[in-house]
């Protein structure tokens, strides 16, 4: 549960070895490859990551309604060149619908002055016809054109009216710019419509039959991953007359699989420790069962390589502000009966396991929550029974629910420092940030003493030992001269500003409270209301009460669910990441094969 330490190495062999390294590389898929050569200046020979072409195709043919039966096994199926036929056939396709709907949109235009067949320009003694789609307000304009002209159709809006002149008329003969309607008559624009439509259905005739190839699209995009992972890295590599160079991050338990590699072909490897000019990226060692909790302190930001592993803390902080907010063990429940339903589903791969374990924390987590607050969709435990024993928290309780919510804040925001002062502990900042602790249980305290009426000098004494220490610790100014003194202190002192910063994250943790009351008085509401109803109308007050009941918790449980979705996370990623994570760093990416999709 570490950011995995690594080592850069740099491997210079023959060119005659090259793509033999790079796919014997691939297979090892523990480098993290940096461009040694600069990119194609054309952007289009530019190799991206990931077989973006080969999805595009399988999307194309995976959006046929009726596809054909399908081919399982083919050993003459190149996936590269099915691919390129495909992307060839989209193209087609795409070029066919934009000529039927041009034509379908100049036919349009035409229309309305009739199927001209247009007569030589000599006939007319080298005049040429121009076409003026003219509103019926500004008819009048027409008497005050020189030139020859005729109204040859008219509705209720429009005048459609052509003008006679060798040249183009002027931009200001009319109030209205003239219409391009081209040269063709409509039955002519109608027979090339017509073959398009004509053309359109025997392309997507042939877009049907391939997609008797699903099957093995699917089974094959592996290779196209890996075969795009491999011209990507190729990019990067830097070609000297008969020598090739490469360089990249490897975790150091897997140097000497690389070592061995390079000896086999024939290669040399320079290996080196990060040094302050770096940035090596940032690789996060879980077990493949905490998949998830990677993936969710992932999702906003990356932690410097510097910095520490924040999964754990996030995926269980993550948990008991999700079940704070939904305040209720009912809805708790339902949250585990949909999990238990998509449970096998959820099992196709390792990422998706461990997401299926992370979803029963959550669920016990809200469950464990609602049973200590006493809420069951709503409704409170009839007194004296197990339930109400289990009942530790009333969250009607303003000021204890407050107080709740204040000490998670402050416990959660002293733990971002202490894990961000160990990840640099030996340097300046490692204590500012215990300032930064002092200085919260210290304002804690002191909050506590003005509550209660006691003295508040504990509270103002760990408060100032904590602002002494931001003060004097927070610049990393290296003193060169005895005025870089002064600046450390003022830089030390402008470090005080962000004490209302913490001051507001503090109270950004109310949130857990206001929201958790919201969603049980919300709870209570319709339950009070589906009640009043039953009671009230005879007979059919039930059928109304049970569809209050069910669609007001639906959509009680509904905001509930996007509430603590989206305030657990904001809790994490911005109050919690801002002290503990300020620095944020760069995904490491294995070059490496791509594993077979079933």
């Amino acid at each position: 549960m570490t950011v995995a330490r690594l080592k850069k190495l740099s491997l210079v062999g023959p060119a005659a070895h090259k793509t033999a390294t790079l796919e014997a590389l691939q297979d090892l898929g523990c480098m993290h490859v940096l461009p040694l050569a600069p990119p194609p200046n054309e952007p289009e020979k530019i190799s991206e990551r990931g077989a973006r072409e080969a999805y595009k195709a399988l999307r194309f043919l995976a959006e046929v309604s009726d596809p054909r039966r399908q081919i399982q096994r083919d050993p003459d199926f190149e996936m590269d060149a099915f691919v390129k036929d495909v992307r060839d056939l989209m193209q087609r396709s795409r070029d066919m619908m934009d000529r039927r709907d041009f034509l379908a949109h100049r036919i349009a235009q035409v229309r309305p002055w009739g199927d001209l067949d247009f007569p030589p320009t000599d006939v007319l003694a080298g005049n040429r016809l121009w076409f003026y789609q003219l509103p019926q307000k500004h008819r009048d304009a027409l008497s005050s054109v020189d030139l020859p002209w005729a109204v040859l159709h008219e509705d209720h809006r429009f005048l459609y009216a052509v003008l006679i002149s060798p040249d183009e008329p002027d931009d200001d003969i009319l109030p209205i710019p003239r219409t391009h309607v081209g040269s063709l008559p409509i039955h002519e624009l109608e027979a090339q419509l017509e073959e398009a439509e004509i053309a359109l259905e025997a392309l997507e005739a042939e877009r049907v039959a391939q997609t008797r190839y699903l099957t093995l699209m699917r089974r094959n995009l592996s290779v196209a991953e890996s075969a795009a992972e491999l011209a990507h890295a190729t990019q990067k590599v830097r070609d000297e007359e008969a020598m090739f160079a490469l360089q990249g991050w490897v975790p150091e338990d897997r140097v000497d699989a690389v070592l061995d590699m390079a000896n086999a072909n024939k290669s040399a490897v320079l290996i080196e420790e990060p040094t302050s000019d770096d940035t090596p990226p940032t690789l996060l060692e879980q077990p493949d069962k905490r998949a998830a909790a990677v993936d969710l302190a992932l999702f906003y930001q990356v932690p410097g390589y510097q910095d520490w592993d924040p999964s754990a803390i996030v995926s269980a902080s993550f948990a008991l502000f999700f079940a704070m907010i939904i305040a209720d063990a009912g809805y708790g429940v339902v949250i585990l009966l949909g999990l238990l339903f998509f449970w096998k589903r959820m099992g196709s791969t390792v990422s998706m396991r461990s997401w299926r374990r992370y979803g029963l924390i959550i669920s016990g987590a809200t469950i464990l929550y609602g049973v200590m607050v006493g809420s069951y969709f709503g409704a409170s435990p009839d007194a004296g029974s197990i339930w109400a024993k289990l009942k530790v928290l009333d969250i009607n309780n303003f000021s204890a629910m407050m107080m709740v919510s204040i000490v998670v804040g402050v416990l959660h925001l002293i733990l971002a420092n202490a894990l961000a002062a160990r990840a640099a502990w030996g340097q300046r900042k490692a204590i500012a940030n215990l300032g930064w602790i002092a200085a919260l249980i210290g304002g804690f305290v002191l909050w506590l003493s003005y509550m209660k009426g006691q003295s508040p000098n504990p509270g103002a004494a760990i408060l100032c030992v904590g602002v002494i220490a931001i003060v004097l610790f927070s610049s990393e100014r290296v003193i060169k001269k005895p005025t870089d003194w002064v600046w450390r202190l003022i830089e030390g002192l402008q470090s005080l500003a962000g004490a209302m910063g913490a001051f507001g994250d503090v109270l950004s943790y109310m949130r857990l409270f206001a929201l958790g009351l919201a969603s049980a008085s919300l709870a209570i509401t319709f339950n009070d209301l589906a009640v009043s109803v039953m009671h009230s109308l005879k007979g059919p007050g039930i059928l109304f009460g049970l569809l209050i009941l069910i669609i007001g918790h639906v959509l009680n449980f509904a905001l509930a669910i996007m509430s603590g979705v989206v305030h657990g996370l904001r809790l994490n990623y911005i109050e919690f990441f801002k002290w503990g994570l300020p620095d944020e760093g760069t995904i490491f990416r294995p070059f490496a094969r791509k594993e077979v999709q079933e």
